[in-house]
């Protein structure tokens, strides 16, 4: 998976918790929850979302890790090229 194609699957996963967001106006070193204003709830709902678009097990480790847009790329880029 290339970084544009994680990109994309964030964003498409961000949209199911967060409607309005616009990804080009993330810093990508933000916290998630605060820049999107996301509660704890939220936050598992997105990263349920990914787990379910990418096919990949989000373990509660990785519900930490995936708190920015560029550790969320890092994770799937990764994880994907390891398949």
């Amino acid at each position: 998976m290339t970084p544009d194609e994680a990109r994309e699957m964030i964003r498409a996963a961000l949209v199911t918790v967060a409607p309005d967001v616009v990804l080009d106006e993330v810093d990508p070193d933000a916290d998630l929850r605060e820049e999107l204003d996301l509660d704890s709830i939220d936050f598992q709902a997105y990263t349920a979302e990914l787990a379910r678009r990418s096919g990949l097990a989000v373990t509660e480790d990785d519900q930490r890790r995936l708190t920015t847009l560029a550790a969320g790329v890092d994770f799937l880029t990764r994880a994907r090229t390891h398949c």
